[in-house]
């Protein structure tokens, strides 16, 4: 088996795919993550993670290289992360009563072949009616604000959900794991 690499810094996506329980290390990728015009959300989260493979070929040139990005997208907006309390309260002021889709693109490249698999996978939050002190008590617990959407789904962000819906709910959190098996398979990595 190619060793794995996973092309990002997030704890998040790190701790996913410790799961699989398969040897990998870490590494960033420097691209620019600018929405294009007239791009789609998909096609936009599908790009990029192809770009953050892409982007680390040339320095691991036997590797499979795992790339994966997200967005959130409310309506027809795409939100991002809040990084602020205000901006967290006014995203999750929005989404009170709505659904919230996370597209998470996720692309494994083979450096040695040059063969990259690509998908996008969908996973639809529908949020409960929130009202502002609400929404303020969890912006002070949990801090979300590294997080697309302004919640930690693996955490208390939780308690903000009427329900889900989607194939995978590890998409939720970053890195679509069953999707993730499939194209590791197709590479011949046996799991488990």
């Amino acid at each position: 088996m190619l060793p794995l690499l996973l092309a990002s810094s997030s704890t998040y996506r790190r701790e996913l795919l410790a799961r699989l329980h398969l040897p990998f290390v870490c590494s960033s990728p420097d691209i620019d993550e600018s929405h294009r015009p007239g791009e789609s959300a998909s096609e936009l989260v599908k790009r990029l993670a192809e770009q953050k493979a892409r982007a680390l070929a040339d320095s691991h040139p036997a590797h499979l290289i795992i790339g994966s990005d997200q967005v959130a997208v409310l309506g027809e907006q795409i939100i991002g992360k809040p990084h602020t309390f205000e901006k967290a309260r006014e995203q999750l002021m929005a989404a009170s009563g709505a659904s919230v889709t996370f597209l998470t693109g996720l692309a494994l490249l083979n450096s040695q072949t040059g063969e990259c698999q690509v998908d996008c996978v969908p996973f639809t939050v529908h949020m409960r009616q929130l009202d502002q002190a609400r929404i303020e008590r969890y912006l002070r617990i949990e801090q979300p604000y590294d997080c697309a959407g302004s919640f930690k789904a693996e955490g208390l962000g939780v308690s903000l959900f009427q329900s889900t819906e989607g194939p995978d709910a590890t998409s939720l959190v970053g890195l679509p794991l069953i999707r993730l098996i499939d194209m590791l398979l197709i590479e011949g990595v046996q799991i488990p």
